[in-house]
């Protein structure tokens, strides 16, 4: 994606942590001449070397994965918090724009055995029902329900490339503070930026 130099993110531990914080992504793939994208789940995890990739799955009966090619790059979209930001909030006058954060990932995409897939849904489910009032785990559910599992195909991505655009008014500085004032009284998304832009942002190696 275009990013201009200033809204280039690079800071390694914030962009991870951005991805598992946001990790209902988008899966992008050419399917008969044309973008194909689905929404799901993409988990980052790390194997036994140390490396990290993407993990995830999509029913059979998307035609999607019967385009995967382990030679061809697929897309990740992974998207955050975003907020309309008026230029009446600035000192002098100017366009209006949007903040937002996102994080692009370009990598090579390897289909799983059925026991890796398992696995990765144990620690899916296991990750998203530790806040829930009775959680539930799939050790406890019966072989019938756990048959659905045939009805899924399960990938990892290797990463390949990272991009990140964070882009929180910089330039904007002397504006700051009214910026984030106003900010504060809309809504969720709108304070998500205010955390962002509060937080530094520091740079640190590329992945």
């Amino acid at each position: 994606m275009y990013i201009p130099k200033q809204y280039k993110h690079e800071q390694l531990s914030e962009v991870k942590e951005f991805i598992r914080e946001n990790a209902f992504a988008i899966l992008v793939n050419e399917v008969s001449g044309r973008p194909w994208a689905t929404h799901i789940p993409l988990e980052l995890e790390m194997d036994e070397n140390g490396k990290e990739f993407l993990v995830g799955h999509i029913a059979k009966a998307n035609p999607q994965w019967q385009n995967f090619d382990e030679q061809k790059e697929v897309l990740c979209i992974f998207n955050g918090p975003h907020s309309y930001i008026s230029s009446s909030w600035y000192k002098e006058e100017e366009v209006p724009t949007w903040n937002y954060i996102a994080v692009h990932i370009y990598g090579r995409l390897t289909i799983l055995d059925e026991a890796a897939v398992l696995n990765s849904l144990h620690k899916l489910v296991d990750k998203y029902e530790t806040n829930s009032k009775n959680p539930v785990s799939l050790h406890n559910m019966s072989k019938n329900t756990m048959r659905q599992i045939k009805g899924i195909v399960g990938f990892k991505i290797e990463i390949k490339e990272v991009q990140a655009a964070y882009k929180l008014s910089q330039g904007r500085e002397h504006d700051h503070e009214n910026i984030k004032r106003e900010l504060e009284e809309k809504g969720a998304a709108s304070k998500a930026i205010v955390k962002a832009m509060n937080n530094s942002l520091k740079k640190d190696r590329n992945f």
